[in-house]
């Protein structure tokens, strides 16, 4: 399979934006038809853009690159999803802002160490169940915000800053230059979900809050599942032969599913029809994205001033709505073209903050909208599952992307970019 450098009709960009209109009006508007019809939808408007590619373009390589770039997608995002479900971690009461915050600053740091996809799969459950007697949609949202997005910063555990590591950025790099913007972001985070969850709290009648300070007991099960979860992390790091890494993950899961006592799954309320869901509506978002992301690549050097700022805002803005692994590569090319080199060791000596501004951005603004990143939809699968009021598209945006993360990425550009 090779990839061919291709400049796609501007035209073949509709599909795409079509699909995110949809997805984001289609639960607001018109409910139940979307419930009903949207694998047609996502399917019909992926085989447009897949026809055009195969049979118009005769680009079939960029097609089955992107197959692949799916399928691997689904095998992590999947396999975590049920070996977490086999994991179950019983709590009671406890939800005081302040315990919240803690939760929330603890589960940054596993990110880390997990990927953000592991640590929201591991932790919304339990997260759901502390709040239960008061959760609101910004308990999802933050827990989006802090734990599937930025407080994964640090390590190249997950996308895309694997990508970063597996061209030659070393493991550490991110961490040893970033811990600062790390700690700045997820601080700021961590101070606006407790102010926000105080008031909350202050509002909810004598009795919940008495319910929630009451005696906590913590107990976890299927904890045989830990290995399982450290072959998926394991293979995270398997490049060849092709589709080892897939199958290592297919595997641990079924394992997992398969061992895992039927209490735990009843306990987690454990079916696949999150999954499933996110497996469709990204068939359709991987498909329909390909020429915006030719696109893209076409075009990325021509964006802006050669300034730091202009990769933080630029890789940021596409990766709120694109996968945020090629738009991560995307500008690394385009910085390797401003520099006049493609060697790793000098971009990272003489334009490291440049390279900086590309991993926050595309860190970062993936906790824009439920398609930014491949664990905030799947949270908001489980929480809906769950019975848990969340936020749509278009709330998620206004009523929260915008008066809490536009504010911190903001302060961030000022602190560390702007120059």
């Amino acid at each position: 399979m090779e990839y061919s450098l291709v400049h796609p009709n501007i035209i073949s960009l509709m599909p795409f934006g079509g699909l995110l209109a949809v997805i984001a009006l289609g639960p607001l508007c018109f409910a139940d038809w979307w419930n009903e019809h949207y694998p047609k939808v996502c399917f019909g408007l992926g085989t447009v853009v897949v026809a055009y590619y195969v049979f118009g373009l005769g680009a079939t390589g960029n097609v089955l690159l992107k197959a692949k770039d799916y399928v691997s997608f689904i095998a992590d995002v999947g396999s975590l999803f049920v070996v977490s479900g086999g994991i179950h971690i019983r709590v009671k009461g406890e939800a005081t802002p302040m315990a919240n915050t803690v939760y929330l600053a603890l589960g940054a740091i596993l990110a880390n160490l997990l990927g953000t996809t592991g640590a929201s799969m591991l932790l919304i459950r339990p997260w759901i169940r502390m709040n239960k007697y008061r959760i609101t949609g910004h308990h999802i949202t933050f827990f989006i915000f802090i734990i599937s997005n930025v407080g994964g910063f640090m390590t190249p555990v997950g996308p895309p800053l694997f990508l970063g590591y597996l061209i030659g950025v070393p493991f550490w790099w991110v961490a040893a230059h970033g811990w600062p913007v790390w700690l700045t972001g997820v601080g700021i985070l961590l101070a606006m979900f407790y102010a926000v969850d105080s008031r909350n709290y202050r509002r909810a009648p004598k009795a919940v809050r008495e319910e929630e300070t009451a005696h906590e007991e913590w107990r976890f099960e299927g904890l045989g599942n830990l290995f399982f979860l450290a072959v998926i992390f394991a293979a995270v790091f398997v490049e060849r032969p092709l589709f080892l890494r897939e199958f290592l993950m297919v595997a641990a899961a079924a394992g997992s599913y398969f061992t895992t006592k039927k209490p735990v799954h009843d306990a987690n309320h454990f079916n696949f029809h999150p999954v499933k869901e996110v497996a469709i509506l990204f068939a359709g978002i991987f498909a329909t994205m390909i020429p915006a992301l030719d696109w893209l690549a076409a075009n990325a050097s021509k964006f802006g001033s050669a300034a730091p700022a202009a990769f933080y805002f630029g890789s940021g803005t596409l990766s709120s709505v694109l996968d945020n692994a090629p738009t991560y590569l995307s500008f690394v090319s385009a910085l390797s073209g401003f520099a006049g080199t493609r060697d790793m060791q000098m971009l990272l000596a003489h334009y490291a903050r440049f390279m900086l501004a590309i991993s926050v951005g595309s860190v970062f603004f993936g906790a824009n909208t439920y398609i930014g990143n491949g664990p905030n939809f799947m949270v908001k699968a489980i929480a809906d599952q769950q019975q848990v009021h969340t936020p749509d598209f278009v709330s998620y945006i206004l009523r929260h992307t915008i008066p809490f993360m536009l504010p911190m990425l903001l302060i961030v550009w000022l602190i560390f970019f702007r120059s």
